[in-house]
């Protein structure tokens, strides 16, 4: 037998949308799982097999989609090898379709607009430090991920920070069972590492790319361009910093027209400006995040 016969490839799709202010995935078995299927023979090529599988069982047709991350450390009960290819793909379609579940139900530590996520992060430090007490090399991977000892919070760190809960015992699917389980939704296999690379892919991406005009209809307010920047950052942006970022760089231009659902003054509407995209730069308008809890 050769080594290509003791390998199986996988395709895993993370197609993420925004509504209600919250990053969303379509997931399959009640929110256990991603669009996911093997490569076969059939398939012309790793997208075209990626998209067929998906189509298949979801009834979506993905658009634009990008590689994420290939996972090859798993090993099958047969004794083969898996390897998972994953892909990420964002959609502005809003439709009742489909089982889509909010990504802040997987990583709830992950979303610092909430005022509960504290609370959540104290049980986790208080957990993590336990488990890197004594151990130098732990200690550091916690407190670069967590904010810990005066490190700032990186919103791109969402892989690392499930990595490390994974190997301290502390999420449902991890190889050893602490005494405290965090509470939040657990997915089979190794799909919530899955998403957790494309969030923090994607949070990579907003920062320099136009990545977030992906997730918003043709015409929008900057109030919701603001807000779906916030839903995948996670934390909240200072209002005037960010109309500036975006207004300076030409990233849209205005369509003469304005929203008139709600009540008071109607918003301008704008759409995306692609000849100001190869300078985008939106990191700067997050607002800063107290490390008090973090670090106590």
């Amino acid at each position: 037998m050769t080594e290509a016969n003791l390998c199986r490839t996988d395709l895993v799709a993370v197609l993420m949308t925004v509504r209600d202010e919250t990053p969303h995935i379509l997931t399959l078995r009640n929110g256990s799982s991603l669009p996911a299927g093997p490569l076969k023979s059939a398939h012309r090529s790793l997208q075209k097999g990626l998209r067929a599988w998906v189509e298949q069982q979801t009834g979506f047709h993905l658009g634009h989609i990008e590689q994420l991350y290939t996972f090859g450390d798993t090993q099958c009960e047969d004794g083969m090898r898996l390897v998972r290819i994953s892909y990420m793909a964002l959609t502005s379609t809003s439709t009742d379709e489909g089982d889509w579940r909010s990504v802040y139900d997987y990583f709830p530590w992950e979303d610092r607009r909430r005022g509960d996520t504290d609370v959540i992060l104290t049980q986790i430090v208080k957990h993590i430090r336990k488990w890197s007490d004594g151990r130098s090399d732990r200690h550091r991977r916690c407190a670069i991920a967590f904010g810990l000892d005066n490190h700032p919070w990186n919103d791109e760190l969402v892989l690392q920070r499930y990595e490390l809960l994974w190997e301290a015992g502390l999420v449902a699917e991890s190889h050893i069972k602490g005494e405290f389980i965090l509470h939040s939704r657990a997915m089979s296999d190794d799909y919530r590492r899955v998403l957790a690379t494309a969030m923090s892919r994607i949070r990579a991406r907003i920062r320099y790319t136009p990545a977030v005009f992906d997730l918003l209809p043709m015409h929008f307010t900057l109030f919701q361009l603001q807000q779906t920047m916030e839903a995948l950052a996670g934390r909240f942006m200072h209002k005037q910093n960010f109309r500036r970022l975006v207004l300076s760089q030409h990233l849209v231009s205005e369509t003469g027209s304005y929203e008139q659902a709600g009540q008071g003054r109607p918003a301008r509407l704008y759409r995306f400006d692609p000849a100001g995209s190869e300078n985008c730069y939106l990191a700067g308008a997050k607002l800063p995040l107290s490390p008090v809890t973090l670090s106590s």
